[in-house]
C-alpha cells in the first residue's frame, strides 16, 4: 500500500478533513490533497507530526511493503492528540552526553550521525529527535554530563514551536526565536558553562 493510500485511509478512520489535517500540519489543503493523489510527499517534519497524530510509526507509512490494519490502530481522542502536538519537541542529542540512557525511551529518533571527533570518544553519536514528553527539558535536565574528566558541560538543544531550549545538567536555559535580547543572555549563561558561541544552533 502506497503512501498516498494509507493517509487516506487513516484520516478517514479518524475523522479528520483534508482542512484539518493541513492546520495540523501547518500546510494548505492542496498539499494534503497532493499527499493523498501520490503528486507530493510530506516532508519529514510533517511525517513525524503524521506519525504522532495517527499513533503510526514512520516505517509503516513509508514502506509500500508494510499495510496498515486500521482494526487494530487504537482510536486516540482529540484532545490527547492536540496535547501532544502542543508538546512536540525536535532537536538534537548527543548520545554520549547523557549518563541515563532510559532518557531515550521518552524520545523517537529520526535519524542519527557520526561525528569525528579530536578527542574521545573518537566519534560522537548524534541523535535527531523528536518528541512529545511535556517534561523532556527536566528529564533531560537530570541526566545530561557536568564532568572535567568527561567534556565539561554537555548539553542538548531542541526546540518546541518558536521556542529554543539549549538544557545543561540541572539548568534549562530557552528564548524565543527572532528575540535577539533574549538569545543574548541565553548566549552569556552558556559561556560561563564553557560554550563559548551558540550562534552555529540551528533555529
Amino acid at each position: 500500500m502506497k503512501l498516498s493510500e494509507k493517509l487516506q485511509k487513516l484520516r478517514n478512520k479518524y475523522h479528520y478533513s483534508q482542512e484539518e489535517i493541513a492546520d495540523i500540519c501547518g500546510v494548505t489543503r492542496q498539499s494534503v490533497s497532493k499527499w493523498e493523489s501520490n503528486i507530493a510527499l510530506p516532508e519529514i517534519e510533517k511525517l513525524i507530526i503524521l506519525s504522532n497524530l495517527f499513533n503510526i510509526s514512520i516505517d509503516v507509512l513509508l514502506k509500500e511493503n508494510l499495510d496498515i490494519d486500521i482494526t487494530k490502530i487504537n482510536n486516540i481522542c482529540h484532545k490527547v492528540v492536540e496535547k501532544n502536538l502542543n508538546g512536540y519537541y525536535e532537536g538534537l542529542l548527543i548520545k554520549e552526553s547523557i549518563t541515563d540512557e532510559n532518557i531515550l525511551d521518552c524520545i523517537e529518533v529520526n535519524k542519527i550521525e557520526l561525528w569525528k571527533t579530536k578527542g574521545i570518544p573518537k566519534y560522537w553519536t548524534a541523535l535527531y529527535f523528536s518528541s512529545s514528553d511535556l517534561e523532556l527539558p527536566n528529564k533531560l535536565s537530570k541526566v545530561m554530563i557536568s564532568d572535567i574528566n568527561f567534556g565539561g558541560n554537555w548539553y542538548a538543544d531542541f526546540k518546541h514551536n518558536n521556542i529554543k531550549y539549549i538544557v545543561f545538567k540541572d539548568k534549562i536555559l530557552s528564548y524565543k526565536i527572532g528575540n535577539k535580547q533574549e538569545k543574548e543572555l541565553v548566549s552569556n549563561e552558556c559561556k560561563k558553562l564553557g560554550v563559548l558561541d551558540i550562534s552555529y544552533i540551528s533555529e
